[in-house]
């Protein structure tokens, strides 16, 4: 199935783009003016795209790490994954956090992040005094196991 997202490029702006045929994620690229922005160790920085999208009700958008970003240099989407709401109409932004060794340098349109649009599910939330019981309870956080 697809889906048709509008998508507005300001300036410097490239429309998200799928690696393969068969990517679940677009990749996102950095709109940062032909400049560079370097992460030192711990650091975060919000990344402009320079782009901004339309979605249809009853869908978001999710922004996630980048593998190979993460595994090569430890930087991730701190807020992975963050959420664009269907009536979201400022540009994406991705804050991008370095986890590894050293300091990373962003380069202007370069791929930081990936977007997956999936469907939203809304439902009521109805306040009681009991819940049901279950084998599991209040047992968490490895409760099940490693």
């Amino acid at each position: 199935m697809t889906l048709n997202i509008n998508v507005f490029c300001m300036k410097g702006g490239q429309l998200p783009l799928y690696a393969t045929d068969k990517a679940a994620g677009a990749d996102l690229f950095a709109n940062l003016d032909g400049k560079s922005v370097t992460l030192e160790v711990g650091q975060r920085e919000l990344i402009p795209t320079g782009i901004i999208i339309e979605l249809p009700d009853g869908y978001e958008a999710q922004v996630r790490s980048r593998s190979g970003l993460a595994h090569r240099h430890g930087v991730a989407v701190l807020n992975s994954p963050g959420t664009i709401d269907s009536d979201y109409r400022g540009e994406i932004k991705v804050i991008l956090i370095n986890l590894g060794d050293k300091p990373f340098t962003i380069n202007d349109k370069e791929r930081i992040a990936q977007l997956i649009i999936a469907p939203v599910s809304r439902c009521s939330f109805n306040q009681v005094v009991q819940l049901t019981t279950t084998q599991r309870g209040e047992k968490g956080f490895g409760s099940t196991g490693v």
